[in-house]
């Protein structure tokens, strides 16, 4: 099943945008975690749509219905559960696209792939908003890891070329996380983001659109965590941002750039600190070797492609026919979906750290 991801912990992930609803289920959870509902209400509403002009304008409440898994607020170590309803569905605004291929969408490649059976109003389930389970999965796995003092967070690093500060390498901390948490906006430098909110709301005027890079820290996770080869810490990370809707990229530490250094510059030389911790001096290797964490902050980036779906009319294909068309696309869009992946992000982290955690010694 492609929307079951499989590990020490499973998540399934259910529904359609435009169907009754959403939901996943999330498997072999530690028990007895208390897990504080307004907390995973406060991150979920952090991918909510913004009142700055850089969101859609469908409004979703987004209140998940626990079905299974947690009784007096604790997690019961059998399956837990949740449905999100949809609410705020305009289907009627995809009755011209039902055999066209939107540029940038997987309506032709799901069309091929399910035979013509896949629902196509607001991308099916493949809408950036089956994310919205997602996070709620990976605002469940904060809470776990918080109360063991590990803590994920994110913030836009780049919209159109517009860039925000970086997260110190070696110094990111857990109250810089909190402290973009509280914004609406989040972004380091505020200034930088009143410049991006502009560049986003000019693309939508123009009746187009903008992509971005998120960039996510991982602090006090300890060393040891992960294996070789094809159970990194990173393959899983990976695996679990590339199921967000959008993604085009990642990288972690200084990435890419490795390729452009000296193995004297990009090497990270260790040190014994004062209270008898092994650290590095630099950090390019984003906190893992190996696939194993190193104890320095997990940090990396991801590339964010611009909404596909832009009311420009567009060149396309009548995938039923076999002839060439042209498209006009309706319907309520990000102009630009990187502040609301944000936490999207963080979401995949935390369940990607979590599910190695469990392997640490007295982790539970």
């Amino acid at each position: 099943m492609a929307s079951l991801w499989n590990d020490r912990i499973s998540i399934s992930i259910f529904g359609e945008s435009h169907g009754t609803g959403i939901g996943v289920v999330m498997d072999n959870l530690p028990p007895g975690e208390y897990i504080r509902m307004e907390e995973v209400l406060a991150f979920m509403s952090r991918r909510a749509p913004k009142k700055n002009k850089t969101s859609t304008p469908r409004a979703e409440k987004d209140i998940p219905e626990i079905m299974s898994g947690l009784y007096n607020n604790r997690t019961t170590g059998t399956p837990l559960c949740a449905v999100i309803r949809n609410t705020d569905q305009h289907s009627a605004d995809y009755g011209n696209v039902q055999t066209l291929a939107r540029p940038g969408h997987a309506d032709y490649t799901g069309a091929r792939r399910y035979q013509g059976f896949n629902d196509v109003r607001g991308g099916g389930h493949f809408s950036g908003r089956l994310t919205a389970p997602l996070v709620f999965a990976g605002a469940v796995c904060a809470q776990i890891l918080e109360r063991r003092g590990i803590y994920t967070g994110a913030h836009i690093s780049a919209i159109h070329g517009i860039k925000d500060k970086e997260f110190s390498f070696t110094g990111v901390s857990r109250e810089d996380i909190l402290d973009i948490r509280k914004k609406e906006f989040p972004v380091i430098d505020d200034e930088a983001g009143k410049k991006m909110i502009e560049d986003v709301d000019k693309a939508r005027r123009s009746l187009d659109s903008l992509g971005g890079v998120i960039e996510c820290a991982a602090v006090n996770i300890p060393a040891g965590i992960g294996s070789p080869m094809f159970d990194g810490l990173e393959n899983t990370i990976s695996r679990l941002v590339f199921g967000i809707p959008a993604v085009k990229g990642i990288e972690f530490g200084i990435g890419f750039k490795a390729a452009e250094l000296l193995g004297s510059q990009n090497n990270d030389e260790f040190y014994v600190d004062d209270h008898g911790h092994v650290l590095t001096k630099t950090n390019n290797h984003g906190g893992i070797l190996g696939g194993i964490s190193s104890g320095m902050p997990v940090i990396l980036r991801v590339a964010i492609k611009p909404t596909p779906s832009i009311s420009q009319p567009q060149k396309t294909i009548n995938y039923t026919s076999l002839s060439n068309d042209v498209i006009t696309i309706k319907g309520r869009h990000d102009p630009c979906i990187v502040p609301r992946a944000v936490p999207c992000v963080e979401a995949a982290v935390n369940i990607a750290v979590l599910n190695h955690m469990l392997d640490y010694p007295n982790f539970r």
